[in-house]
């Protein structure tokens, strides 16, 4: 068995993180769990084309037995019983991880994931902040002399750490000659690190996980956690997972991803963008009724949506689990208090569907949006931690209606192309140059943004599709020039230097991807190649 990795330089703390003891374990997580995950990576394509090909997913007729069992989740911690309002963000660079713990949320996800660049420093920071905050020494000093550090006047924000997915590398460490897994890395050297200290907190490791497609999957990380907790000597169940239904397939089997998590799991989390990229990508060759509308268009209370989430909700509370709400994305405009007041006004009615619904909480990107959130919960809560209880019996979700992509409107313009082309570019270019939390016309934007963008482009292009607006049709010579005109506006916007380093090459990478005949799975993958640092 042998490891080997790189050392970021810029990252003072980096020889602790990636100490000998650290890594042993993270070779270990590699050796056993890793050909297993390459294994699973590979049935997600025959799946899909599967799928694709009779245009349907359905739930599992050989897990009827877990739908139908009477079973519930492990009891939750006190740590995380109240999860009323959850802050997203990266948990680097120290500042942001700084005012997220401050923010007033009851939990924070620490993301290593899609709001995080993952240069190889990025990644190591981010741990070595989780280790720091754990001890309660995070601190940051700004150039300007501004001190940044963890209040002591209120609760901090109770960490849940989203490590990256299981399709995503990691070519800094290797093991027997082969590239490292995003996930194990990040996981590893997280838990080795923070997990004892959590403990003495009264908190514990708890995780996030993305990305998965199938109850299998589920059970890996199960299998991870388990092996996990044996190899530091804690008690088993200590991890605590929530999980992102943000793949179709995984829709269809809520119940089995939580029985397989069952002693650790804690919870479900519905979003939004993530959910419709995978929609576009399960069933981009399977005909014109998977054609999504325009993506600003379809809400939350689109037919399939409601499906999803109240699916999502019922599941949940049936099991003794949290139903977690999505992200309200929008950033407070510190000139303009007309964009404010008409964005709070969204946010609010948005939290209070979700709090009516029978969520236990929901996801704010910034901490101005906490005191809504909160707000909303506390006035449907009624002074309880949370509502699982609200077991909601009337709710019945057939696969036809999870699946009914035309219920959410036929809205497609050329407007909105232009958008999802802007968005993509300028995401993918600050991505590239290490920032994964891109803010964008007052909204907090991250990889899932330029997923389902790039997606709706090319599914378009595919399907030939002619926009409401303009009555032009969706061809690559027409998305092309568009592209080029979005290049044109963003040149305008940044200055020479950055545009030729981050944006020339972002822009490239769109176009190859929108272009192309074949669907790339994931635009992450080729732009972590380009990833300054990445390597």
């Amino acid at each position: 068995m042998t490891i080997t990795h790189n050392t970021p330089q810029n990252v003072a703390a980096a020889n602790e993180i990636l100490s000998d003891e650290a890594l042993a374990f993270v070779e270990a997580l590699h050796e056993k769990f890793n050909d297993r995950r390459e294994e699973l990576l590979g049935k997600r394509e025959t799946a899909r084309e599967q799928a694709a090909s009779t245009g349907t997913l359905d739930f599992p007729e050989e897990t009827r037995e877990v739908r139908e069992g009477d079973w519930k989740v492990a009891p939750a911690p006190e740590a995380l019983q109240d999860r009323r309002v959850e802050m997203t963000g990266p948990a680097s660079p120290a500042k942001m991880a700084i005012n997220a713990l401050n923010s007033g949320a009851k939990v924070w996800l620490a993301d290593l994931e899609d709001a995080a660049s993952p240069s190889w420093s990025n990644q190591i920071d981010a741990v070595a902040n989780l280790r720091d905050a754990a001890r309660g020494t995070l601190a940051f000093t700004s150039p300007e002399g501004k001190e940044y550090k963890l209040r002591e006047d209120a609760p901090l924000a109770v960490v849940v750490t989203r490590p990256r997915g299981w399709h995503l590398p990691e070519h800094n460490i290797t093991v027997n000659g082969k590239e490292g897994s995003g996930s194990l890395t990040d996981f590893g050297l997280h838990f080795f690190h923070t997990a004892k200290q959590l403990l003495e907190n009264g908190h514990g490791p708890y995780y996030y996980l993305p990305k998965m497609e199938s109850y299998l999957e589920a059970r890996l990380w199960n299998d991870v956690f388990t092996f996990a907790e044996e190899y530091l000597g804690i008690e088993h169940g200590t991890i605590r997972a929530t999980v992102l239904i943000e793949t179709i397939p995984a829709a269809f089997q809520m119940d089995e991803i939580l029985y397989e998590l069952r002693d650790h799991a804690s919870g479900l989390n519905a979003g939004r963008w993530d959910y419709l990229f995978s929609i576009i990508k399960y069933f981009r060759d399977a005909g014109d009724q998977f054609i999504l509308a325009d993506r600003s268009s379809v809400t939350m209370t689109a037919p399939l949506m409601r499906a999803y989430t109240e699916l999502l909700v019922q599941t949940c509370h049936k099991r003794g689990a949290f139903a977690m709400g999505g992200m309200a994305a929008f950033i407070p405009s510190r000139k303009d208090e007309e964009v404010n007041r008409a964005a709070f006004e969204k946010v609010r009615n948005d939290k209070t569907r979700e709090a009516n619904d029978g969520f236990d909480g929901s996801w704010v990107a910034h901490p101005d949006l906490v005191p809504v959130c909160k707000e909303v919960f506390d006035g449907v809560l009624d002074g309880k931690p949370n509502q699982v209880d609200r077991q909601r019996p009337e709710v019945s979700v057939t696969a036809e209606q999870l699946l009914d992509v035309p219920s959410a409107g036929d809205q497609r313009t050329e407007a909105e192309l232009n958008a999802n082309l802007y968005v993509a570019i300028r995401y993918i270019a600050v991505w590239l140059s290490g920032n994964g939390a891109v803010a964008i016309h007052n909204l907090m934007e991250d990889a899932a943004t330029a997923e389902i963008s790039r997606s709706q482009i090319w599914q378009q292009i595919k399907n030939g599709v002619v926009y409401t607006d303009t009555g032009n049709t969706a061809t690559r010579e027409l998305v092309a020039d568009a592209l080029d005109k979005q290049l044109g506006v963003l040149k305008e916007e940044i200055d020479a230097e950055n545009y030729e380093k981050w944006f020339v090459p972002a822009g490239k990478l769109i176009s190859d991807m929108v272009l192309s005949d074949n669907y790339p799975d994931f635009l992450t993958l080729p732009a972590y190649d380009l990833m300054e640092g990445a390597k």
